[in-house]
């Protein structure tokens, strides 16, 4: 390969890696026009806080306002997301038009006040497949496929450990 090139490559690797810290980002947020801005249009996501996590498209109205509100009892959210692999693969015959991405994540969540009727704070963590596309308008997200493989839920009386 030629410098050119794996420059090329280097900065599409951070372009990626910026597009998942803001998929992280607006979660945290709650910013939905920007995490809908993240997809292209009929992009998928299967977020392990909603609670339906059956794919919907991540541009429809419902499926993002069905996130919003999983997420919306617990104010003060942070999602991590490491350990990512990043590979570039072939798309209509163009060398590195997509990208498959798999991080584990970190959700960490916690509730409005101290009330009884108030959610449990909730941390939970598992894995992401992510694929992004290249388009007109920078790299975006086709799929963010998440799997939850662990949950702690605490109330109001529970110590952290």
């Amino acid at each position: 390969m030629t410098q050119r090139v794996d420059l090329a490559t280097v900065m599409d690797r951070l372009a990626v890696d910026s597009l998942l810290t803001e998929y992280a980002r607006a979660l945290d947020a709650g910013d939905w026009a920007a995490f809908r801005r993240l997809f292209v249009p009929g992009g998928h996501v299967d977020h392990p806080c909603a609670e339906d996590p059956a794919e919907h498209p991540a541009t429809d109205t419902d499926a993002v306002d069905r996130l919003a509100a999983a997420l919306a009892p617990y104010p003060t959210r942070q999602h991590f997301l490491v350990n990512r692999l990043l590979s570039f693969d072939l798309l209509e015959h163009d060398e590195g038009d997509t990208a498959r991405v798999n991080a584990d994540y970190l959700a960490v969540l916690y509730r409005a006040d101290g009330s009884v009727d108030a959610a449990p704070d909730v941390e939970h963590g598992g894995r992401y497949a992510f694929l992004a596309v290249r388009t007109r308008e920078g790299w975006r997200l086709r799929e963010a496929l998440g799997e939850r493989m662990w949950r702690r839920a605490r109330t109001t009386g529970d110590s952290a450990t």
